[in-house]
């Protein structure tokens, strides 16, 4: 041993910080923090999202609903169309039917006005006849608890009539156009490039069905990455080569709907024996959560048919869901 080297050690160990009084309190705070963040973050990230479509798909919806609701029944009576020989007081009555005025001169029904008086009361109303009818439409008719699966079911009814058009070549053509038009646009095909990979990826019907894990030596010999088998390979390869091959995604992280697609030898491939969900955990954490390792404490040599663990067959990538 070179007597530096021990000089060195020497060196780091007595310069290592030594334990305080505050380590305990410390180390106790950040399990507590490492505990409560990731169910934190999944309330934050569904309340975002909840939110987010309440406010740009449902709220829209209420909106139009609550319109087309007043254009059509609203009993609004303009001040120019009571008979002159009727005096314009604050409370007429027409047709049998009592109105009130409001700000601006028209009339509308005393019933509606007396509803919302007893949910607001009289100060918090609006000035104009036309707010208090809406008001009126979202309060009487208008309910969440109504209105939510009623607009749900719209939004289904959309969703399926634009599925069923984008299956016939003048849908198929119309929404080309409608992708190519975001497609040149200079900041909008970036980040609508970027999120239509991410929905075809969770949304698409022809689904990426993974068998098993293995360990890839890539980009180079000595670096491994976790690789998901998909499919077996091309013929063409194998026959080229004359070894059988195999379809391997390699996920990148922390995003493992993303990554490269290679074609290796199984041979070079290492079965890990950990599962799907496992190999997600490590990519997603970055390498932080490392997954148990197999009973026997070391990988399986994929290409080696007497040790390999059994697991369900191979799959070929894209098969339909159905």
């Amino acid at each position: 041993m070179h007597p530096e080297i021990d000089q060195n050690s020497e060196l780091s160990l007595s310069t290592k910080r030594q334990s305080g009084p505050l380590d305990p309190f410390l180390k106790a705070v950040w399990r507590g923090a490492a505990t409560i963040l990731p169910p934190l973050i999944t309330f934050v990230i569904i309340i975002w999202i909840v939110t987010t479509i309440n406010q740009y798909i449902f709220s829209p919806l209420t909106r139009a609903v609550r319109d087309l609701i007043f254009v059509t029944t609203a009993d609004i009576v303009p001040s120019n169309a009571i008979p002159s020989s009727q005096p314009k007081n604050s409370e007429i009555v027409l047709r049998g039917k009592t109105y009130i005025r409001m700000k601006g001169g028209n009339y509308i029904p005393k019933e509606v006005v007396d509803y919302l008086r007893e949910e607001f009361g009289n100060e918090n109303l609006p000035s104009t006849a036309g707010d208090v009818y809406r008001l009126f439409i979202e309060q009487r008719y208008l309910k969440p608890h109504l209105v939510l699966p009623f607009l749900i079911a719209i939004l289904i009814l959309i969703l399926y009539l634009i599925g069923k058009i984008v299956t016939v070549r003048i849908g198929r053509i119309t929404w080309a156009q409608i992708e190519s038009l975001f497609s040149s646009l200079p900041f909008v095909r970036s980040v609508y490039a970027a999120v239509k990979q991410v929905s075809d990826f969770i949304l698409a019907q022809r689904s990426m069905e993974f068998s098993r894990v293995v360990a890839v030596e890539w980009p180079r010999r000595g670096m491994w990455v976790i690789g998901l088998v998909t499919s077996e390979s091309f013929p063409q390869l194998e026959k080229k080569s004359g070894r059988d091959m195999l379809s391997v995604f390699i996920p990148t992280s922390p995003a493992p709907m993303t990554g490269f697609t290679v074609n290796v030898p199984v041979d070079d491939t290492t079965d890990l024996g950990i599962s799907i969900d496992q190999a997600i955990q490590f990519i997603v954490s970055c390498g932080v959560v490392v997954p148990v390792a197999p009973t026997n404490g070391l990988p399986v040599a994929a290409g080696n048919s007497d040790k390999s663990p059994s697991g369900p067959a191979i799959t070929h990538s894209g098969r339909d869901s159905d």
